[in-house]
């Protein structure tokens, strides 16, 4: 284990190379201490970062190659699980690699970190930089999250932990996940400070729809109890009123008022209402198992997911005579 990280960034990448080169180069300006990179690349193929794109920006760190594409937050939970292992950071901070996570508001962030109260500071957005159809599906997948889990989610992936947190979210099972929601279920403190969203540094990105939405359903999946709650007592009431109106139409086939065809009809659509219910109480069921009962990480299976990690220290200025 190395020696103790006054402030360590995480940044998970794909295929996004120059992007993360400018936004390294920004962090060495903006951050208030230098901070040690660990920039997990995602399985890149076209054009991996490389450790001499942390020199260049004046940066020591490390770059951590998957063994395969493991997608964005198992990429955030390797990089934290690694940081925890091999390092004793003061302060991580999580942010992505593209540039819309501005290194302008790490500096708030870490001052209400330093205040002693909380483990954990969230930038909350204010201002985003996304198209209109995109920030219309954000709204509606806040308001899903709502209904489903009875939590507001605000922030996403840009933190700063403390290093109490860090290694606390390393033994979280949810983080691999998704890390903005395993954070809310970690217990920890946690601050918001509003921030606004930048724009990518170049390229585009590589999230689509069902990227997207995939990535809001596995936020549901760390509430899986919560939304069982939600949706057996839904089913419930369904088949309740299913039930109900199914003892009426027998009612109203006895008593001879109910016109040809119409009972079969309806009761065969309750019937199909309440077995929908059943199947959709024992899948919410199921998913919550599988998420609460996968144990945390083994620093062997971290070995295995990591293919090599490669050093990168700064580039030496010239001197001048």
């Amino acid at each position: 284990m190395s020696m103790g990280k006054a402030l360590v960034v995480v940044m998970p990448i794909y295929e996004d190379r120059e992007s993360a080169s400018l936004l390294m180069k920004d962090l060495k300006l903006h951050c208030p201490t230098r901070p040690f990179i660990v920039a997990v690349e995602d399985g890149s193929v076209h054009n991996p970062l490389q450790p001499a794109d942390v020199s260049a920006a004046g940066l020591e760190g490390e770059v951590i190659y998957l063994a395969r594409n493991m997608g964005h937050q198992r990429a955030i939970a390797t990089g934290l699980s690694y940081t925890s292992i091999h390092h004793r950071p003061a302060a991580v901070v999580v942010m992505d690699s593209d540039g819309e996570d501005q290194p302008q508001a790490i500096c708030r962030l870490l001052d209400r970190l330093q205040e002693g109260d909380v483990d954990a500071v969230v930038a909350q957005r204010r201002k985003r930089s996304e198209s209109l159809q995109f920030r219309a599906f954000y709204m509606f997948y806040r308001l899903v999250f709502s209904i489903l889990t009875g939590r507001a989610i605000r922030f996403g992936n840009f933190t700063v932990l403390s290093g109490v947190a860090t290694k606390r979210m390393a033994s979280m099972q949810e983080l691999w996940v998704h890390f903005a929601a395993s954070l809310m279920t970690s217990r920890l403190r946690v601050a918001e400070v509003p921030t606004d969203r930048g724009s990518r540094h170049a390229g585009r990105s590589s999230m689509n729809f069902f990227s997207l939405s995939l990535h809001g359903m596995r936020s549901m999946m760390v509430f899986a109890e919560d939304v069982l709650i939600r949706v057996g007592t839904f089913c419930v009431l369904l088949a309740v009123g299913a039930v109900g109106l199914l003892v009426a139409t027998v009612g109203l086939k006895m008593a001879g008022i109910a016109t040809p065809g119409w009972f079969s009809t309806a009761s065969g659509i309750l019937f199909i209402i309440l077995l929908q219910a059943g199947i959709l109480t024992f899948v919410t069921l199921m998913i919550s198992g599988i998420v609460k009962s996968a144990p945390p990480i083994t620093r062997t299976e971290l070995d295995h997911l990591i293919d090599r990690v490669e050093y990168a220290v700064p580039v030496a200025a010239p001197l001048t005579k």
